[in-house]
């Protein structure tokens, strides 16, 4: 579906089913250089066990108008805006990557309208290599291939998928050319010039889980230990699942194991 932001066109998916504010909302948000459709398996799975879900492409990307935000603030700001423009008081913030530094930033400026935050393939700060902010600007293809090697797990990038049929690199790639120029470096700057983590972390007050992936070359378990420590004191406590044998695009390399932790989290917030 598309609703106006702003007088600018926003794509969301829903999951398969409408948007119902008599349900807890779910929303997911995607990371640097993609759209919604890196949540399509998450999105029906909880829109099936009784939640609304809003996963929508960020300005610029995907089918959203626009360009692409400058900056984590911006985009934190714009996901409120967001759920005004739904009508909705609160909703459960979910973010992969960038998306989760976005989720992150959310929630500690407007504790008020984030009941519960999940951050999947999350650490703060999350500097990015120079040499692939360069390929970023500079040589586009050169900066997707550095992205999908750094992404899988070896058994993912030599063919293995969860997924029948499917070959998640070559997902990935057109995925990622599906963007406009310049989005890619637009979010990966966003991401290495970002300093509040740790600062918006000690301001969440909402139940939290961080997700992490095995073998996630990009933000990889050990990394994301200050951010945990930051979260602990958090109002709900702070949850830790880590996911064997997959990296860092864990939803597509391990569907059902991201979309069982937010579930069980989500649950568990509802009981």
């Amino acid at each position: 579906m598309d609703i106006g932001i702003c007088g600018l066109t926003t794509r969301l998916y829903t999951g398969g089913r409408e948007i119902d504010r008599e349900r807890p909302t779910v929303l997911l948000i995607h990371g640097a250089g993609h759209d919604h459709s890196v949540w399509n398996m998450q999105c029906r799975f909880l829109a099936h066990r009784g939640y609304s879900v809003v996963a929508p492409d960020l300005p610029g990307h995907g089918r959203s108008a626009g360009k692409a935000l400058p900056d984590i603030e911006a985009l934190a700001a714009w996901t409120i805006g967001l759920l005004d423009a739904l009508d909705l008081k609160t909703a459960a913030v979910v973010g992969h990557s960038m998306g989760s530094l976005v989720a992150l930033q959310a929630a500690a400026d407007a504790p008020d309208r984030v009941d519960a935050l999940a951050l999947i393939g999350s650490v703060v700060p999350m500097p990015v290599a120079e040499p692939l902010l360069d390929a970023a600007a500079n040589r586009r293809e050169k900066a997707h291939a550095m992205i999908n090697q750094w992404s899988y797990a070896p058994r993912s990038a030599l063919g293995r998928s969860a997924q029948p049929g499917t070959c998640l690199t070559v997902t990935n790639l057109r995925l990622m050319e599906r963007q406009a120029a310049g989005v890619l470096h637009t979010d990966l700057a966003a991401c290495n010039s970002y300093t509040a983590g740790i600062e918006a972390a000690s301001r969440v007050r909402c139940p939290t889980l961080v997700v992490s992936a095995a073998r996630d070359q990009m933000t990889p378990p050990r990394a994301s230990v200050p951010l945990v420590d930051a979260l602990i004191g958090v109002p709900g406590g702070v949850r830790r699942a880590i996911l064997p044998d997959c990296g860092h695009a864990m939803m597509a390399e391990a569907p059902d194991g991201v979309s069982e932790a937010l579930y069980r989290f989500l649950d568990e917030q509802q009981a």
